[in-house]
């Protein structure tokens, strides 16, 4: 058994830079997490890391920053099925934040009711190997029919290569899914390998978004110098090919990673991702606005 190291890592950076590119109103950061402050919050004893408190008024301020009006919370593996964080946090939001919760395949329809009534949209799996054992799909597949009853959505998390198998599995799925990280390839094998090649097959069927974030993740051993060029590349490429079922977000506070990205950098970095303002507005307002379903 692995023990959890007590030393708190900072995933973030306390002073981002301002970014030089100007959002368009309404933009969402559909995929951040939010961590303690422990003494309200406890992290769970089954966590794989120690981060330092990244709370919701340390976020809500980030947002002000960089000029991000609307946000999905994910609920992180570091609180576990304790989901009151993100729940607090969206109360304080004021209708601007919405989120996405862990829960059991076992969870009771009460909860799931209960979760989408509290401002929660869907629900996340893991099935990354280094996060633990990983779920099997087919208990996933048979929630989703319980997630269509209350209208929430299923968004993954997987290691590129698991998409082969895992790919064809959830597109059984009763509800949207939402592939997180496009699908955490790997940036500098290129967009002809098969793992970003099996992604563009999946995201051919319209039950499948795909969130064109973690540039800085899919590329994650570029040097500073050519940082994040291989990320923006198949990220463009997504966004080209399909506009309407792409998300956005920084994937603040950045945990478990290889460095601390800038904030700032993850924005301006929309510039070259999509060129066409309509692009932009399309995947940071409209895209978000719709499928979250923000109070107007």
């Amino acid at each position: 058994m692995s023990v959890i190291s007590s030393e708190r890592v900072l995933t973030y950076l306390r002073q981002p830079s301002r970014p030089a590119l100007r959002l368009p109103v309404g933009a969402c950061d559909a995929h951040v997490h939010v961590f303690g402050p422990t003494s309200t919050y406890p992290y769970a004893p089954q966590r794989h890391m120690t981060p330092e408190d990244a709370p919701r008024d340390t976020l809500f301020a980030l947002h002000r920053q960089l000029g991000i009006e609307r946000c999905v919370i994910v609920q992180s593996v570091v609180h576990g099925l304790d989901n009151r964080v993100v729940e607090d946090a969206i109360v304080a939001g004021a209708g601007r934040y919405l989120g996405v919760a862990l829960v059991d395949v076992d969870v009771p329809d009460e909860e799931l009711r209960r979760l989408a009534a509290a401002g929660f949209r869907g629900v996340r799996f893991n099935f990354m190997q280094r996060l633990g054992a990983p779920i099997a799909v087919e208990p996933v597949i048979a929630l989703s029919r319980r997630l269509a009853e209350v209208g929430l959505h299923l968004q993954v998390h997987f290691e590129s290569a698991l998409i082969h198998g895992l790919g064809p599995a959830l597109a059984h799925s009763a509800v949207p899914v939402v592939i997180d990280h496009m699908g955490r390839v790997d940036a500098s094998l290129g967009a002809e390998h098969p793992d970003f090649q099996a992604l563009l097959r999946l995201m051919e069927n319209p039950l499948f978004r795909v969130k064109v974030s973690g540039i800085d993740r899919i590329d994650a051993q570029a040097p500073p110098e050519r940082r994040y060029v291989a990320g923006v590349a198949l990220a463009r490429q997504l966004v080209e090919r399909f506009p309407e079922r792409c998300l956005w977000g920084t994937d603040w506070p950045h945990p478990n990673h290889t460095h601390v990205p800038d904030d700032g950098a993850l924005v301006d970095a929309l510039a070259q991702i999509m060129p066409d303002r309509t692009h932009l507005e399309q995947v940071l307002v409209h895209n978000p606005m719709q499928f979250y379903r923000f109070p107007a």
